[in-house]
């Protein structure tokens, strides 16, 4: 029995459970990967676009010698924080369900002042199964659940990977990136750094326009000289063993690849909000809460981060979504 359960042990669900404990309830934070999943399937040598003050939590200075902070910054960094405040993070156990408790409707002799309202039932790796109650849960599920798929044929062949970590397995190799927004320049560029044969392909006349400052510079001095590839305004139709067929302007075309990196976004994982019935907006993908105290419809229900912006994920950032533990928590309480 604890006081809070946080799904999600990344920044937010992390400050949520700092923020439960600060006020002396009792936190336990749940992960399917391991602490900070999201960050460390960052590519190897990726930089924030925020600063570090911006993505601290707990009170805890965030201090480095660069202007921004990396990857491996920020992995300390947070695995520095949840030791400070001695989280209790279940890593590699994932929630499988989430119900409601049949609450007695007899009065009893000593009600508890904060009764369990939800039941948690957890896998381990290991296959044992785990039941927590909780009074309250916080879904702080983050981004990267479910990938954004093409739905085009050969997207389950194993050399097609949605997401990216570094370039030194495609040395030489030639190398498809599906997209044009920031994780794809990332990519594009580490991977060119290794000595790969990479092609671009994105159905936009050009990169998104949010591509970081200081990256557009080198990725489009790389493709003016040719040294990446581009095929702007196509999409791929088709993955094969060691091509992707794209449909362009100028008809299809089959560019050799034997790696495929579909940096194309990822969908909100809201599957245990729709498991007990939070209504999620069919366009926005938004589940029906209350932006002030991030409470859902359902008592002891919260959001946190960036699965309270749906399908936008450039709504709501470490650095917006980090305080959302303090209003939960104040709302809790009241």
């Amino acid at each position: 029995m604890v006081d809070v359960a946080v799904v999600g042990a990344g920044p937010c669900g992390l400050a949520a459970a700092i923020a439960a404990q600060r006020a002396g309830l009792r936190a336990v934070v749940f992960d399917r990967g391991c602490l900070v999943n999201g960050i460390a399937s960052y590519p190897t040598y990726m930089s924030f676009f925020s600063t570090a003050e911006r993505i601290a939590i707990g009170g805890v200075p965030f201090i480095v010698a660069t202007e921004k902070p990396t990857r491996r910054d920020a992995l300390a960094y947070y695995r520095g924080v949840a030791d400070l405040y001695d989280i209790d993070v279940r890593q590699y156990e994932t929630v499988e369900t989430l119900s409601a408790v049949r609450m007695d409707p007899r009065p009893g002799p000593a009600e508890p002042d904060r009764p369990a309202r939800w039941l948690l039932r957890s896998a381990k790796r290991s296959g044992v199964v785990r039941e927590t109650l909780a009074h309250a849960v916080v879904i702080a599920t983050g981004y990267f659940g479910r990938p954004n798929l093409l739905g085009v044929p050969g997207e389950s062949l194993p050399h097609v990977r949605h997401g990216y970590t570094e370039g030194h397995a495609a040395w030489r190799e030639p190398v498809v990136i599906v997209g044009g927004a920031n994780s794809a320049v990332d990519a594009a560029l580490d991977m060119y750094r290794s000595g790969a044969q990479v092609t671009m392909v994105h159905f936009a006349p050009a990169l998104d326009a949010n591509v970081k400052p200081w990256v557009r510079p080198e990725i489009e001095a790389r493709l003016r000289d040719g040294m990446i590839g581009a095929r702007f305004m196509s999409r791929v139709v088709a993955i094969e063993p060691e091509a992707v067929v794209v449909e362009g302007a100028g008809g299809t075309e089959r560019l050799p690849a034997t790696q495929v990196y579909l940096m194309t976004g990822y969908l909100p994982e809201t599957g245990l909000l729709e498991q007990i019935g939070v209504s999620i907006d069919t366009d926005s993908g938004i589940p029906a809460h209350d932006p002030l105290t991030m409470a859902t419809a359902l008592p002891g229900v919260y959001l946190a981060g960036v699965i309270a912006s749906g399908n936008q994920a450039n709504r709501i950032f470490i650095e917006n979504g980090r305080d959302h533990g303090d209003a939960i928590v104040a709302h809790l309480l009241r």
